[in-house]
């Protein structure tokens, strides 16, 4: 006992709370509440998107009586997607009871992860090999191509038409538009972006390369080829814009038609907010009762 002396116990007893603290395991990722049959809590569907797809699954569930619900996260803060995904499936009790028809589609935008979930009812017919080439044809492809809502729209009809017994699949997955495509729109974006915005920059040498760039971003394909393009399109403009006949020339407050006004394209997701599930939900939709056993697929991108 005195061979260490109080400091050293101390140290002792500290280090291993602080050991024993770790190990503990991260508190586990609340299941979403069931607010309809579209939850979308990263917001990455457009209102039209989600109550088209929630109209659909509707119709589907009052022709069979399958229940089938998307949840799409922003993350599964760590959590392991089977275990996450089954684990909602099981709280939102979807399908039947008795029946267990239900489906679950989650998707993971952070983490670049999708699973279908299916219960014990449609095992059968869709079963894990088909659950499998849905994401490997109609979902990847679509996602890797960076328009998640049209992922999202061809995995849910697939997942209906698989169980409805129409779903034919494709000889070869859904084509991811080629690079030099991609690049081939970009370039027509900025050139379109630096003519208007050198157009507004004889009004306002200000307001130019914002208008062009934005368009540019606009006219771009996807995300990071938008965010390139508008980038040149602006710089492109505002060096341009230097080079040109000076505004500066006008009176002072004479700024033309342009004057003062700002363009501006407030981006960060759809804004749905609480969109996710909202359709349905006002209709008092809920789980039947349905029980899962780990029947689908997994994927990612």
């Amino acid at each position: 006992m005195r061979l260490l002396g109080r400091r050293g116990w101390g140290l002792l007893i500290g280090w291993l709370w602080l050991t024993g603290v770790a190990s503990l395991p991260a508190a586990a990722l609340d299941v979403p509440q069931l607010s309809g049959r579209i939850v979308d809590q990263a917001h990455v569907l457009s209102p039209a998107v989600a109550e088209r797809l929630s109209a659909d699954l509707a119709a589907h569930e009052a022709n069979t009586s399958n229940q089938v619900a998307v949840l799409i996260l922003p993350s599964l803060e760590g959590e392991p997607l089977f275990d996450f995904s089954h684990r909602v499936a099981t709280a939102w009790k979807l399908g039947r009871k008795g029946t267990d028809n239900g489906v679950l589609l989650l998707v993971s935008i952070k983490d670049r992860k999708v699973r279908i979930e299916v219960g014990y009812g449609l095992e059968g017919v869709l079963t894990d090999a088909r659950s499998a080439q849905i994401i490997r044809n109609e979902i990847v492809p679509r996602f890797r191509a960076g328009d998640v809502p049209a992922g999202v729209t061809a995995g849910v009809e697939a997942i209906l038409r698989t169980i409805e017994g129409t779903y034919r699949a494709p000889e070869h997955p859904a084509a991811t538009p080629s690079s030099s495509d991609a690049f081939a729109t970009a370039a027509f974006a900025v050139i379109l972006g630096v003519v208007v915005g050198l157009f507004f920059s004889r009004a306002h040498r200000g307001l130019g390369p914002v208008v062009g760039g934005g368009l540019s971003f606009l006219a771009a394909p996807w995300v990071i080829p938008a965010v390139i393009a508008g980038a040149v399109s602006l710089v492109l403009v505002g060096l341009l814009g230097m080079l040109g006949p000076s505004s500066g020339s006008r009176r002072r407050g004479d700024g033309g038609a342009f004057d003062g006004t700002w363009f501006s394209t407030q981006q960060g997701g759809w804004g749905s907010g609480g969109l996710g599930g909202s359709f349905g939900g006002s209709g008092g939709f809920s789980g039947g009762g349905g029980d899962f056993g780990g029947g689908g697929a997994s994927g990612d991108w």
